[in-house]
């Protein structure tokens, strides 16, 4: 009996020590500053075609001096900090194991280039479900003039004292990224007092928006064209050096393999971005994004010399007279796979 409350004790106190983790807030050490070609760059690897990510006067069109950065760009932010939280503070979870199941982003101002963003971190909370821990991560950007551009979540599933596979270590650190220790950035996150409050956004101004459907003309019901894109094994390559996720199983077959997938995937954020370019060409503004939130379900498999087709459709689910907004429900497909349990965006129409 002694042995066994013995051997028990340090899953016990691993079990509290996660629970604990619910509630701490942190700030990111470095501000982030948005660089021009870094927005261009990632508007490609996202296949987002909007002229506003790509030139001052397709911007300026907007009301916009500098070119506006595509609705998922936080993401960019986002896998850094999820990345520290591994490093510095959910240090019991390996990489490997870890699966995103959800993102929200939520805008209250463009992301520009040139912009300075601050970042705070939340762990709002953490559930357990067998070997699995759910963790719910939001965090805030605030730009030099300390107003929230975005606030964004994201819930994380990873598994706890897991035996990960020597054959998908030894593959992860002969395939894996990795960095000079010394050019590291030491201590990256800086914990805030417990309890206090994030950064809360102002209202947001009515900002003009110039989209191409007018709200006359649309019907609660009424469908999006289909749209659609295609996906490479260059194009994984591409985003996963520009968002900075270094995960093997969007390049290395055997990686794939080794945790059960039939081929390389595309990144779950890739497909939220184009996802975003289809609803963006609809909309002609990608300012008059509000909020756009997507729970993933499948995913695109992409062979090492073909290419994969990726399916976008959409609806009007409701209208809102009052402030000349929507909510819009997204899907996309590839190869009869769902890839979302749920898409909406919330938008507004001029």
């Amino acid at each position: 009996m002694g042995r066994e409350q013995t051997m028990a004790q340090p899953e016990i106190d691993a079990v509290a020590q996660t629970a604990a983790l619910a509630g701490r807030r942190f700030r990111v050490r470095d501000h982030y500053v948005v660089g021009r070609e870094k927005v261009r760059e990632f508007a490609r690897a996202v296949q987002n075609q909007h002229g506003a990510h790509h030139n001052e006067p397709d911007a300026r069109k907007l009301g916009y001096e500098g070119i506006i950065a595509p609705p998922t760009f936080a993401s960019v932010l986002g896998t850094a900090c999820t990345r520290a939280l591994l490093d510095t503070v959910l240090t019991e979870y390996d990489l490997s194991q870890v699966l995103q199941t959800d993102q929200v982003f939520e805008m209250h101002r463009p992301i520009l280039a040139g912009d300075r963003i601050s970042n705070e971190i939340v762990i709002e909370s953490l559930r357990q479900f067998g070997d699995n821990d759910f963790i719910h991560v939001k965090f805030v950007l605030t730009n030099q003039h300390g107003e929230v551009a975005q606030v964004g979540s994201t819930t994380i599933v990873a598994r706890r004292g897991a035996e990960v596979d020597p054959n998908l270590i030894e593959a992860v650190e002969s395939i894996f990224m990795h960095t000079r220790p010394e050019l590291a950035v030491n201590d990256p996150l800086v914990e805030l007092p417990a309890g206090g409050q994030a950064p809360i956004a102002a209202v947001r101004e009515p900002a003009a928006v110039h989209t191409l459907p007018d709200f006359d003309s649309l019907t609660a019901g009424q469908a999006l064209p289909t749209g659609g894109a295609r996906v490479t094994r260059g194009d994984l390559a591409n985003y996963a050096g520009v968002a900075g996720d270094p995960n093997p199983i969007h390049f290395s077959d055997r990686a794939a393999q080794l945790v059960g997938l039939p081929t390389v995937v595309a990144h779950g954020l890739l497909t939220m971005g184009l996802a975003a370019d289809y609803l963006t060409g609809w909309l002609g503004d990608p300012t008059a994004i509000e909020k756009f939130s997507v729970r993933f379900a499948g995913f695109v498999p992409v062979g090492a010399d073909t290419a994969t087709e990726v399916e976008f459709s959409g609806k009007i689910k409701s209208l809102d007279p009052a402030t000349r907004t929507g909510t819009i429900t997204l899907s996309g497909v590839s190869e009869g796979r769902k890839l979302f349990g749920r898409a909406v965006a919330e938008v507004r129409f001029t």
